[in-house]
């Protein structure tokens, strides 16, 4: 099966990704769907704009090289 999620012992990591600037993936859309798996697995509701940014910032930290903008 194609596009299987699983583990392997040996394998390289994929993550984080070169940052290459914006990236039309990461959206409102995917930091909702986040939010909800998030939730459908009992953590507590994204409710403050506090909140929401968190989640963003460290989705984001998790993917991306991180990129020095000076």
């Amino acid at each position: 099966m194609t596009g299987a999620v699983g583990f392997r012992f040996g394998a390289e990591r994929s993550y984080p990704l070169a940052h290459a600037g914006p990236d039309p993936r990461f959206s409102e859309s995917l930091i909702n769907s986040v939010a909800a798996v998030l939730v459908g697995y009992g953590y507590p509701p994204f409710e403050s704009l506090e909140d929401w940014a968190g989640l963003e910032s460290a989705l984001a930290g998790y993917l991306y090289e991180w990129k020095e903008t000076t």
